[in-house]
């Protein structure tokens, strides 16, 4: 079962493979705004993991730039598979 793990607090949450990614980081403090991927209030970093997640959204690409940084959209991202390590 996938796994997120919170940079800053150690704690690991198990997610369904192809969950959304928001709701866990949400509850760990990371803020919410649009929950559409236009306003960026929930960017996080990728420490460990990336490629256990989605492909960049669209509106991930417009706001973050071609997709090779670390950071993503909480909002945006579904985890796949493996573990994906995170700090905000």
């Amino acid at each position: 079962m996938p796994k997120l793990i919170f940079d800053h607090s150690g704690d690991e949450i198990e997610l369904e493979e192809g969950a959304p990614i928001a709701e866990a980081c949400e509850e760990a403090g990371v803020p919410f705004a649009c929950t559409e991927g236009v306003c960026g209030t929930c960017v996080i970093e990728i420490k460990e993991g990336k490629e256990h997640l989605s492909r960049p959204t669209q509106e991930e690409l417009d706001f973050l730039g071609d997709g090779t940084c670390d950071e993503r959209l909480a909002c945006q991202c579904r985890i796949k598979q493996g573990c994906v390590k995170i700090t905000f």
